[in-house]
């Protein structure tokens, strides 16, 4: 054995898109006052677990868009260091997901990570966007999703979002059924993806469904753990998972 040490890889973007302008509506009352991305969770607000995770990992740029209370979540990002941070402002007119993607497409570099402000995850072996990194395959991917299973989902009690082929391709849950795998937030994107976008606001789920019907959609098991943070509810036990971490 030589004794080298292995060679870094490279991720596949230095910049990432944070979703943080939705009203909260399901964190109510706690946003009655704040903005989601800025409730806290073991004393630190959720927007930052998703920028500590960028600026660990080394993602130099994070786009992040706003639109509820605007002003009070601007003012929480000029006090960081990294990652340097673009405001994609939308306090004219919430875009939701994929509106939102579109109007920040400008400082977007091609491909892009995207992921939630209201994230908590622990990462396995690698951090999760160096996993997004190895697997991507810009000739035959518009989207590579971070997926968790059920097992690897706290707080959750849903039925799932999507199945996986053999080679990694994403179908949709069918109505009435369980599906084995959970949409994290975090993914990887490709400007194709966005291509022919319509106008305004609409939801991400356009673009993915055009490409699932192409077989561009991809998806990747996560090989830490996740969890959802989507009501005040899920505050105590996410506190009491990250003590014993």
């Amino acid at each position: 054995m030589s004794g080298k040490r292995p060679k870094e890889l490279v991720l596949a973007s230095d910049t990432a898109m944070v979703m943080a302008a939705g009203l909260g509506k399901r964190m109510r009352p706690l946003t009655a006052t704040q903005p989601k991305p800025l409730v806290r969770v073991a004393g630190k607000p959720l927007i930052d677990y998703s920028l500590d995770h960028l600026a660990e990992a080394g993602v130099a740029r994070a786009v992040v868009n706003v639109h509820y209370l605007a002003d009070a979540l601007e003012a929480h990002l000029a006090m960081r260091a990294a990652p340097a941070i673009t405001v994609s402002d939308e306090r004219a007119l919430l875009l939701e997901t994929g509106g939102g993607m579109v109007k920040a497409l400008p400082h977007l570099p091609d491909p892009f990570f995207c992921l939630n402000s209201d994230n908590i995850w622990l990462d396995g072996p690698r951090d999760a966007f160096r996993e997004l990194s190895d697997a991507w395959r810009p000739h035959e991917m518009d989207a590579l999703l971070l997926l968790v299973s059920h097992k690897q989902a706290h707080n959750y009690a849903g039925s799932g979002d999507f199945h996986l082929g053999p080679t990694g391709l994403i179908s949709r849950r069918r109505p009435g059924r369980i599906a084995p795998f959970i949409y994290t937030g975090i993914q990887l994107v490709s400007h194709r993806l966005l291509r022919d976008a319509p106008e305004g606001a609409f939801s991400t789920n356009v673009f993915w469904q055009r490409a699932i019907e192409e077989q561009r959609l991809y998806g990747l098991i996560h090989t830490g753990e996740w969890f959802e943070v989507g009501d005040p509810g899920a505050i105590a036990p996410t506190e009491a998972w990250l003590s014993r971490a």
